[in-house]
């Protein structure tokens, strides 16, 4: 007997890693061992295995008096999930003589049932892009994740609901029985469109300077901080945001329906760009990400959208320091004694604040208000990089009960915010930067020209606010975003005004 080899792939955030599974069998005592550093649900696939080859007409490894090893390759990589049954089953028989394979260079997936159903599994976008990268030019997956799968393009993605079509498919032609070959799975089209929120800006009442600041926001993709009193529309205006941000790019939608397939998420393959919402009491590993082999967090998994932080001091002191790095690199780092990760998190942070824990004093000073009730809580560096700070005073009454207006907002807002996006994606063609927000230092010295009027207005403002150089900078950033939604190629004193207005003095 020979040892047969069969190829599958590791899902990861972004990319997978191709697993060769290596099956040997020898005389012996019956013994089912698999090796390369297997997780648990790994060593338990021999099981599902048996069972699986069983029901599909052959006979089952635990029958014979034989000695099969299975090794999953590299061996220092952490195997994990059921994904490996079907790779893990089809060597096995490969190795007895059980079947004779075709050479086609294909990657198999899938988690068994006892009965030889295949299953669907977890990350299987990040597992099939891998596969093309390497030169593979067919991957067989479980029904249920042909759609995901055939988002990949240039590869040939061939759906199985058993194990036995698997063989069939996988198996050289005999003369005694017809071979029923799989069906090839069509690519998978992309929903495209703007996400049509359960609350829009025409359902928000007053708060005219929140919702300017929300369309900036859009437009160039910068932090917010929602601050006010229990019950004036915080939580409102940051789903609202949801339906001002423009559709996702393939790639872009690609990597977030990546990431997401990895965590076995709710997303559904659209451009929309995610909404995430964490509870305060969230734990700082689910916030952040980690664990022995670390895995994505709830920042990560806002990739390219908004993480919505309602309560913002309530939550762990030690997960919003973490946000230090995400709000200014776009990735997060996480390090363990095993292993090493960096995912990325690239995201607009919407944080919302009540100043008081208590009753309202009546001070209009809500930063001062807010930083002595929860005692610096919030520290510094991360008040740092927030772009616009919104205040969200009480609505009068006869705002509240006013006749609604007519006026489209959100289509109004959308037009503004797509024709900035575009001054932007011109501006930064021939760079990795995509909007304002993320410009670095050299960006804004290259690229974004200030008259000497709107230098003297900055240097007077950086003064009396007494900005940090990384504060000053994101004061250009704002007024090149504000700029931008005027249709003006040059930032006007007007328009650092403006941005002042959402800085706040601490």
């Amino acid at each position: 007997m020979t040892v047969a080899k069969v190829s599958t792939a590791q899902p990861d955030v972004l990319k997978g890693t191709i697993v060769t599974i290596e099956t040997d069998i020898s005389r012996g005592l019956h013994a089912f061992s698999i090796v390369g550093l297997a997780g648990k649900a790994v060593d338990e696939s021999k099981d599902r295995v048996g069972s699986a080859i069983k029901h599909s007409g052959f006979s089952s490894p635990k029958t014979k008096n034989q000695k099969i090893v299975v090794s999953l390759s590299p061996a220092d990589l952490k195997k994990e999930g059921p994904l490996f049954d079907l790779p893990i089953a089809v060597a096995y028989l490969i190795a007895s003589g059980d079947i004779k394979v075709d050479s086609v260079k294909r990657v198999l997936i899938g988690e068994l049932g006892l009965d030889g159903t295949v299953r669907p599994v977890k990350g299987i976008l990040s597992s099939v892009k891998v596969a093309k990268e390497a030169g593979f030019t067919e991957v067989i997956v479980p029904k249920e994740n042909a759609m995901e799968a055939a988002l990949i393009e240039e590869i040939a993605i061939y759906p199985a609901n058993t194990l036995k079509e698997v063989i069939d498919h996988i198996s050289l032609p005999d003369e005694e029985n017809e071979k029923t070959k799989l069906t090839f799975q069509p690519p998978t089209i992309i929903q495209d469109g703007w996400y049509e929120s359960s609350v829009s800006l025409e359902d928000i009442k007053g708060q005219e300077s929140a919702k300017r600041g929300l369309i900036i926001a859009a437009a160039g993709r910068h932090n917010v901080m929602l601050v006010g009193p229990p019950g004036t529309g915080k939580t409102m205006l940051a789903r609202a945001l949801r339906a001002l941000l423009p559709p996702l790019s393939r790639e872009e939608a690609l990597t977030v329906t990546a990431i997401h397939s990895l965590v076995n998420s709710d997303f559904s393959i659209s451009t929309r760009p995610p909404f995430r919402s964490p509870h305060h009491t969230a734990s700082h590993t689910s916030l952040v990400g980690g664990g022995t082999y670390p895995k994505p967090g709830e920042i990560t998994l806002a990739h390219h959208g908004v993480l919505f932080m309602d309560e913002f001091p309530e939550f762990d002191r030690r997960s919003l320091d973490a946000l230090r790095q995400p709000l200014e690199d776009r990735v997060v780092s996480i390090s363990r004694v095993q292993n090493t990760a960096e995912f990325p998190a690239d995201f607009i942070l919407v944080a919302a604040l009540n100043p008081y824990r208590g009753s309202e004093d009546g001070t209009k000073d809500l930063g001062r208000a807010m930083q002595e009730t929860y005692k610096n809580k919030v520290s510094g560096p991360i008040l740092d990089r927030i772009d616009l700070w919104l205040e969200v005073p009480h609505v009068p009454y006869e705002t509240l009960t006013a006749i609604p207006s007519k006026t489209k907002e959100t289509s109004i807002a959308r037009e503004q915010i797509l024709s900035a996006r575009d001054k932007q994606r011109s501006r930064f063609e021939n760079t990795t930067t995509h909007t304002n927000s993320g410009m670095s230092a050299r960006d804004i010295e290259n690229l974004i020209s200030l008259s000497d009027e709107v230098k003297n207005l900055l240097k007077v403002s950086s003064a009396k606010l007494n900005l940090s150089p990384r504060g000053y900078h994101r004061l250009i950033k704002v007024s090149r975003t504000i700029a931008d939604l005027d249709g003006r190629e040059e930032i006007t004193t007007a328009h650092v005004l403006e941005a002042l207005q959402y800085r706040v003095n601490l």
